[in-house]
């Protein structure tokens, strides 16, 4: 969407995209058709910016999180509204799957997921309840993983819950395997190298971990 509004707004407008979702190069192939020499698409990660052949930009626009396609691909594993394997990996070609590192990972680990990168006020109870499920199956689907998580959280008398008592814990696990906050520290660093004087970059942001990284380093 981001791409198709620049691109229209001008025909001397150029994209570089970055993602990297192998799923996301089938579609940079229809904007290709439009748009010609006019837009270019890498499969990677934005934090490595540094390896794109154009050395410099106008303007840099991260949009951070999960896509919509993603979230709709129930197969993905990124959204407990489809019962599918826990995989939560944006790249699917490489790295541990969320079921992996919910079966093996340090208890420091989970942790820095849960409390840290979910901010689950009941982390301790749904850390003991993810221990206490390995090798039954149970942290191997997503159905199953957000049922054991909804069993231990306490809910509030006279309370109805915004959320899913899931949203959070899914969240910290999501960004841990993707390593999401660490990509967009060096994905600021390395475009603000790559942005011409009086450029524009721009961050779309939608939590406050990211919102901090981005905050801080703009200031």
């Amino acid at each position: 969407g981001h791409t198709r509004a620049m691109l229209d707004s001008s025909p001397e407008v150029c994209v570089v995209a970055i993602d990297q979702d192998p799923e996301a190069e089938a579609r940079a192939v229809a904007l290709k058709e439009i748009y010609g020499e006019r837009f270019r698409f890498y499969t990677m990660n934005f934090a490595d910016i540094a390896r794109v052949e154009e050395r410099s930009f106008d303007g840099i626009l991260f949009d951070f999180g999960l896509s919509s396609f993603q979230l709709d691909e129930g197969e993905r594993g990124f959204s407990f509204r489809f019962d599918a394997p826990l995989d939560m990996r944006m790249n699917n070609r490489e790295g541990i799957t969320a079921s992996e590192f919910l079966e093996t990972a340090s208890e420091a680990d989970l942790i820095r997921a849960i409390r840290d990168y979910g901010e689950e006020r009941s982390w301790r109870k749904v850390i003991a309840a993810i221990l206490g499920a390995r090798g039954k199956g149970i942290l191997g689907r997503t159905k199953s993983f957000a049922e054991l998580i909804e069993s231990v959280i306490p809910k509030r008398a006279g309370f109805k819950e915004r959320i899913h008592p899931a949203t959070r814990t899914f969240q910290g696990v999501r960004i841990l395997i993707n390593r999401e906050l660490e990509s967009i520290e060096t994905g600021l660093q390395e475009g603000f190298r790559r942005l011409k004087v009086n450029g524009v970059m721009v961050a779309i942001s939608f939590h406050s971990l990211e919102d901090r990284i981005v905050k801080r380093f703009f200031r």
